[in-house]
């Protein structure tokens, strides 16, 4: 998508926030994989968990491929 006329797209938000969502859970269960359940840190989870979403959108503002192949539509 050509400028940041992608806000403006519902498909676009859509399958961004597929996107975030899947990475969200992704990060989730690799953290809690690798530490302990009883020394998890849930402040510093939930930072890290944030912060790989947020990455996830910002990466999608530079496209995203199930958008594109479809014209947008």
């Amino acid at each position: 998508m050509k400028g940041f006329t992608c806000f403006t797209s519902k498909d676009w938000w859509v399958a961004a926030l597929t996107r975030a969502v899947k990475t969200v859970a992704q990060t989730a269960i690799a953290s809690l994989a690798a530490s302990t359940l009883w020394g998890v840190d849930w402040v510093a989870l939930a930072g890290i968990i944030g912060m790989a979403g947020l990455l996830s959108l910002l990466t999608s503002v530079a496209g995203v491929p199930e958008v594109q192949e479809s014209g947008g539509k």
